[in-house]
């Protein structure tokens, strides 16, 4: 049975809600690393990740001559990753609970594991720039925020946006549920600036601008922006425990991706993205405080 969120007892007394949105299920561990590991350590902070493509690379739900759909050995892997750090204090492991949840009328995959939540959007990739795949109709992120397409369908076939807004909706519909009453709330994706993230992947850019506009009025919300593809272009900055943390990650999610017969790439990740972490800071303007997000009106924006 599916349960609506309005029917779902309210998250538990949390001190931080700390949001990663990922356009991919391998985006966090790339580029949102070691932050994700330390956010999950932390037993008062609730980190819910948020996967909005299937990832499928313009297979749908087809495998692609393996033995499962890409995207779901993709989930699994992400899934994995998230179960290693939840983990990685000796604790023995607990029961996962997983199935749909209804937010703004849309069914959309949930997974809850000790103090972490992800989300799998399942709508279709929507190739690096953006114009989509024929095998999904050329539906993207990108298509549906420039009107180009009026709807956008998750390739499962559970659910149907009929335009930007009613993604955006529907983000916003998750961050309020799962920020319940916590004290704060962080808020990590993608740099949507491509001046300073040029050249990345369009469902990078589509999923920060979703994000963002999911949050505003959110004032209370600290935001960080992460690079993505032109860190392999940056200097190594991570310190060896941080490097070894990212690296740790990043092998568990292609870990479980080959457990589902998908074929992984870590020689691209180590000649590219490792000891890698860049993100700019944009401090919040206002203390949480019931549903409305807080006042104020001062900014403070840091790069590190």
């Amino acid at each position: 049975m599916t349960i609506s969120a309005d029917q779902m007892p309210k998250s538990g007394e949390i001190q931080c809600a700390s949001f990663y949105f990922s356009a991919h299920q391998d985006d966090w561990q790339l580029f949102m690393n070691p932050s994700a590991f330390r956010d999950v350590l932390e037993g008062n902070t609730k980190c819910i990740f948020i996967h909005m493509t299937a990832g499928d690379a313009g297979l749908g739900t087809g495998n692609g001559g393996r033995k499962y759909p890409l995207y779901l050995a993709r989930e699994h892997g992400a899934e994995c990753a998230i179960r290693f750090m939840a983990e990685s204090d000796w604790r023995p492991p607990v029961e996962r609970m997983v199935g749909p949840m209804n937010f703004n009328s849309h069914l959309i995959q949930r997974a809850t594991y000790r103090n972490t939540v992800a989300y799998f959007l399942r709508v279709p990739d929507g190739s690096p720039e953006g114009t989509g795949y024929a095998d999904t109709g050329h539906q993207s992120l990108k298509r549906l925020a420039d009107g180009q397409i009026d709807a956008l369908a998750a390739i499962d076939g559970t659910t149907m946006y009929h335009g930007w807004k009613d993604l955006v909706a529907t983000l916003r519909s998750i961050i309020d549920f799962e920020r319940g009453s916590a004290r704060s709330v962080q808020l990590n994706v993608p740099e949507p600036d491509p001046i300073i993230n040029p050249d990345d992947h369009s469902d990078h850019f589509m999923t920060a601008k979703a994000a963002l506009e999911a949050a505003v009025g959110l004032t209370c919300a600290r935001r960080l922006h992460y690079i993505g593809y032109v860190s392999a272009t940056l200097p190594e900055n991570l310190h060896p425990q941080d490097r070894d943390m990212k690296c740790a990650i990043y092998a568990v999610t292609l870990a479980g991706v080959l457990a589902l017969d998908h074929p992984v790439a870590w020689q691209h990740y180590d000649h590219c993205f490792v000891g890698r972490n860049y993100f700019r800071v944009e401090e919040r303007r206002g203390p949480c405080s019931g549903g409305d997000g807080g006042q104020g009106n001062d900014e403070n924006i840091a790069f590190s």
